[in-house]
């Protein structure tokens, strides 16, 4: 590379990006590659970065980083907003991203992928009525904790309760209720019987959907469980635990009935065999992948959350969260969240991608530049969702 343009970079106090069009694939190539980290190098030495459309380097369509690419401050992005500065490795190479207005209008045609925002959310969001009562309201039936993770079950029952659900019902072992019991009194709360299944699912009440997986184990005892569950024809969230026992039990899937998961990458490779590492480089592909494998309702969770459901376009996604949010139990609370949504009868994509937008929402406002634990995202949710409904800012 020329002595006279590193030098050039290392003294701008602005870099402009258009090495490349939307249509660019596969990664930079030389001598583009050099200029990228010529210019990470001077963008970490004080110089802003602005990318045109989107930063070079990144596929418009999925977001994909395939080598070397521009890491933008801001990108500014013409028309309409391009996949790539949506999800997650591309979008955290865009920095701060505008969208002018070009005036393409309606013949851009139906969207791969979309973004709710927060009207969008108020408007999907349940509201009582004058006739609502809590049966009406929607009931929850969460499935839940274990000896070693009695927590998992505090907090899918707590972020359910402050997601609207009108009741929840709780299913584990008598050491997780009694724990329960002190943070929520006002769930329901009933002994899960491994020896009977069916007869402990049943036992528990009726339900209008069911949450299943945090903390439960993998063991033959819980896989019995959550096959009773499964059983049923109700909608079902599967997360954690749970989907590492669909992982060795693939046929508890094959049921007409709504089924959403929220694994994190690691548990999509065990349940799809994909490699995690792919999955994160490749999330929207995967994601949509194991929708039409597996015939549900697949939400990837992690930076920009992928939501897809069988053979559908536009594939949902979220880019409400928060690096706070990365912390022991905060998808327990999305489980409980979503379950509550999915009780008061939202379809499985929409549920999913509230409670998403919802949970990440929460998690700025508690956090609000300090670290936090999972039970102040449950705390912060009822201002969530009062931010959304009236219309208010949220921090960044």
């Amino acid at each position: 590379m020329d002595e006279a343009v590193r030098d050039a970079l290392d003294r701008a106090d602005m870099i402009i990006d258009g090495l490349l069009g939307i249509g660019g694939r596969g990664g930079l190539r030389e001598p583009a590659a050099t200029l990228a980290r010529l210019t990470e190098g001077a963008r970490i030495e004080g110089s802003m970065v602005v990318a045109v459309d989107l930063p070079s380097g990144v596929d418009a369509d999925t977001g994909v980083v395939a080598g070397a690419a521009i890491r933008a401050d801001v990108t500014v992005t013409f028309g309409t907003w391009k996949p790539g500065l949506l999800i997650d490795p591309g979008a955290s190479y865009a920095g701060t991203a505008e969208l002018i207005d070009i005036g393409l209008g309606p013949d851009l045609g139906p969207p791969s992928v979309s973004a709710l925002q927060a009207a969008d959310i108020a408007a999907l969001l349940p509201r009582p009525s004058a006739e609502s009562n809590k049966y009406r309201r929607g009931v929850l039936g969460v499935l839940a904790g274990s000896q070693q993770y009695s927590g998992a079950a505090v907090l899918a029952t707590g972020s359910a309760i402050h997601g609207g659900a009108g009741m929840v019902r709780l299913v584990s072992s008598e050491a997780v209720l009694a724990a329960a019991r002190q943070h929520w009194p006002e769930a329901v709360m009933s002994v899960a019987d491994p020896a009977a299944p069916a007869e402990s699912i049943k036992a528990a009440g009726r339900v209008q959907a069911w949450a299943a997986g945090p903390g439960m184990g993998t063991g033959e005892d819980s896989a019995g469980l959550l096959a009773a569950v499964l059983a049923s024809d109700l909608p079902v969230l599967v997360d954690a635990d749970g989907i590492t026992i669909l992982s060795k039990h693939r046929e508890l899937l094959d049921r007409s009935a709504p089924t959403l998961i929220t694994p994190h990458s690691g548990e999509l490779a065990r349940l799809t065999g994909a490699d995690a590492d792919d999955i994160e480089a490749r999330r929207l592909e995967h994601a949509v992948r194991a929708a039409d494998d597996l015939g549900i309702t697949v939400l990837l969770k992690g930076s920009t959350t992928v939501i897809a459901e069988p053979d559908e376009e536009p594939v949902l996604v979220n880019s409400t969260g928060s690096s706070w949010l990365a912390t022991a139990g905060s998808g327990d609370v999305l489980s409980g969240l979503a379950g509550a949504l999915l009780a008061q009868g939202i379809e499985a994509p929409l549920a999913a991608a509230v409670a998403a937008y919802l949970h990440g929402i929460a998690g700025r406002l508690a956090a609000r530049d300090a670290p936090i634990g999972a039970s102040d995202i449950i705390t912060a949710l009822p201002e969530a969702i009062r931010t959304v409904t009236r219309g208010t800012s949220a921090p960044a």
